[in-house]
């Protein structure tokens, strides 16, 4: 079909690859260096069709091979006359590179994961002759270097791809999400009392941000953008709770409370009884057109609407439905604050200009802040298995004899490597040996079929330009990069290019061998000791969310919501991939965005809490040892447990002590509990909270006046 054939941008990085490879090959060649295939195979492992892109993982695969082959040069000598004790050594500098390229989760941990596998990569090979390991670790990495510049150069000056366009797509494409959600949501559409996956997914969909903003650094033509990234990714974290949160009030707002169950037509009775005041119904409608224009929304639309929200929200709550409807017009407002920060902040990305001076009109709390969350037991366990694995193979390798085997024991490295923080590094294992042993026989013909009747570099480039430009074509897209990948380094590397033809067929096959060799004990190695899948991980992912509330509850974290918030969401980005390939009921149930929201409730009430009446901090100190004890039952039973009727007693009794006083306070411990008994206690009938003449003034009053107060200019450009 004409729309799977390759695009001139496709077409354009395959010619671009194809053509600094033959540059790093031509340049090797001419100064006779050991080992030109190096310099050829580094290109393609750098290369990206963003010029910025490969720059940085140019620097970190340098940075890496360096450290790599420095820790050659100082074990190989010192330890040649102990093979098990050097086995070990290697064995042990590749798990714990391993484990440190797994704590950083940036495009940076390539530096120690590539630092990881180059000790055996550089190492093994030699200890036959180990006087020569100065020279072999030098050339690696004269070789790699040259490749990396070539590549690099290349990049930069042939039609180079600013990062500036792949990253104001990418902003576009969530800025179009986000508002169909806002606008399903306002519609009653999306007002359901769980978030759907594919609406959880988009944390999974921000973090992938991360990553293009760490490059930005490396291209010259979008540096510039990298503040303006930043703030943009921290407020896209930050409506990914609170759109969910007001999903959940305009739920209760139109189908009244309780809620009907999950599984029930909830638009349909959305929009039958709505029964909303005349005033609410049309804020909803001026909010509902702006956000359904999408990424082409006037920013400025959000100072109207917010001061809309101020007008509507100045009556003070009468009873529990009022409440709920203060919850929403808090939460609106804050949607639409960062909303109308998005835009601009979008249009300043998407501009070719220098960014103009930015006002926020999102200030009265900060944003979500990038909080990581680590799996130190899975993490320690991939690194283990790494350890064992290289050191099993190199057992075999001693106690054979083999003169090849250092090559399946560096072979099983760079499998573990790659795949072993993987749930299922398996299929993907299976997947690299397969093409392995493919490469071997592409590389077979070329070294005994075609390049015995080649004499000069102008045909050498055009005997290899048929399967490297195909290779490209593969490498330019994200489905087929891995396989494109292996193909042209394991190819380059078994083809061995050197100024002087004196290919052994009988040193090749023994080589092959020992490199499928090493691949195929690392998929059998992974099919003995990883059956259990993502199943796991998911669970311990839930199960350390679940402690963080708990903790939080009791009092033992001190974090503010926007960390414990990024940790969170985070963590959300983790599982919902997961959680696309499962079938596990229990884990379906989980909704990451209420467990946020759970998290910021308890935040907001343990700050509020402070300078309180003992009376006052006695009802809330019930509440939260109520929301611990829940937490700590889920950890222990593995299930949602639901929550007791004494936990609805406990938030009720708070909210009417909160109801008593107008203090900034109490306003923030009653949103806060409206929170958590809209999240926790869904089932449970309205509480019996009637305040006569109103006494509570709402919190999104003053969050709107904050908005509006005048403030200066913030220019983060």
């Amino acid at each position: 079909m004409t729309a799977d054939l390759p695009t001139l941008r496709e077409w354009l990085f395959s010619g671009k690859a194809f053509l600094a490879a033959m540059l790093a090959l031509y340049i090797a060649l001419a100064f006779d260096l050991s080992r030109p295939y190096w310099a050829m195979a580094a290109v393609y492992i750098v290369s990206n069709p963003l010029s910025g892109a490969t720059a940085s993982k140019g620097l970190y695969r340098a940075l890496g091979t360096l450290i790599g082959a420095s820790a050659s040069v100082f074990f190989v000598p010192l330890l040649i006359d102990s093979p098990e004790l050097l086995s070990l050594v290697v064995a042990l500098w590749t798990g714990t590179l391993l484990y440190i390229s797994l704590m950083i989760r940036t495009p940076r941990s390539y530096i120690f994961m590539l630092a990881g596998y180059s000790l055996p990569i550089i190492a093994l090979p030699a200890v036959s002759a180990p006087e020569t390991i100065f020279d072999v670790a030098v050339a690696r990495s004269e070789e790699i270097i040259l490749g990396i510049t070539c590549a690099t150069i290349v990049g930069a000056v042939v039609f180079p791809t600013s990062m500036r366009g792949t990253l104001a797509s990418s902003v576009t494409s969530w800025i179009d999400d986000a508002a169909s959600w806002a606008t399903e949501i306002l519609r009653g559409e999306g007002a359901l009392p769980m978030t759907p996956l594919r609406r959880q997914k988009l944390a999974a969909d921000i973090g992938g941000l991360d990553m293009l903003i760490t490059q930005l650094a490396f291209d010259p033509t979008a540096r510039d953008l990298a503040p303006r990234a930043r703030e943009l990714r921290g407020r896209l974290m930050m409506m990914l709770p609170l759109l969910s949160s007001l999903a959940d009030r305009m739920h209760a707002l139109r189908t009244g409370d309780p809620p009907a169950p999950a599984d029930t037509a909830a638009p349909a009775i959305a929009k039958a009884t709505s029964g909303l005041p005349a005033e609410l119904s049309a804020l909803l409608a001026r909010a509902t057109a702006w956000f359904a224009s999408g990424r082409n929304g006037d920013p400025a639309m959000a100072d109207d609407i917010l001061a809309d929200i101020h007008a509507l929200r100045r009556e003070a709550p009468q009873d529990w439905r009022d409440l709920i409807q203060g919850s929403a017009l808090d939460r609106l407002g804050e949607i639409v604050a960062l909303w109308g920060d998005c835009l601009d902040l979008m249009r300043d990305i998407a501009s070719e200009g220098p960014a103009a001076p930015w006002r926020p009109r999102f200030r009265h709390r900060q944003v979500v802040r990038t909080v990581r969350h680590y799996d130190y037991g899975m993490m320690l366990f991939s690194a283990a298995t790494c350890v064992v694995a290289t050191l099993l193979a190199s057992a075999f390798w001693i106690a054979t004899g083999w003169s090849a085997g250092g090559g399946a024991v560096m072979m099983t490295a760079v499998s573990c490597c790659f795949f072993g923080a993987l749930d299922q590094p398996a299929p993907q294992a299976r997947f690299m040996t397969i093409w392995t042993a493919v490469s071997v026989l592409v590389a077979a013909v070329y070294l005994f079929a075609i390049l015995p009747a080649i004499h000069d570099f102008e045909m050498l480039a055009l005997v290899f330009a048929p399967p490297f430009l195909m290779i490209g074509l593969m490498m330019s897209r994200p489905q087929y990069t891995m396989l494109g990948l292996m193909l042209a380094t394991n190819t380059a590397s078994f083809v061995a290019m050197q100024n002087r033809y004196d290919a052994d067929f009988a040193s090749f096959i023994n080589g092959g061998v020992a490199a499928v060799a090493g691949l195929l004990f690392a998929y059998v190695w992974y099919v003995a000791t990883r059956p259990f899948g993502s199943e796991i991980a998911a669970w311990r992912l839930v199960r350390a969310g679940w402690r963080d509330i708990a903790d939080a509850a009791a009092g033992y974290r001190r974090d503010d919501p926007q960390r414990l918030a990024g940790r969170m969401l985070d963590r959300l980005g983790q599982l919902v991939p997961r959680l696309a390939t499962l079938g596990d009921r229990e884990l379906a149930r989980v909704d990451g965005y209420s467990e946020v929201r759970v998290g910021f409730n308890i935040i907001e009430l343990q700050k509020a809490r402070r300078q309180q009446s003992p009376a006052r901090i006695a009802a809330y100190d019930a509440v939260l040892q109520g929301v611990a004890a829940l937490y700590r039952a889920r950890q222990a039973e593995d299930r949602l447990v639901a929550a007791p009727e004494s936990l609805a007693t406990a938030i009720d009794a708070a909210m009417a002590r909160a109801l008593t006083d107008q203090d900034a306070g109490s306003r923030r411990a009653l949103d806060a509990l409206v929170g958590l008994r809209r999240i926790l206690c869904p089932e449970a009938p309205p509480p019996p909270l009637t305040v006569a003449g109103g006494v509570a003034i709402s919190a999104a009053a003053a969050d709107v006046r904050q908005n509006n107060e005048p403030s200066r200019k913030v220019d983060v450009a």
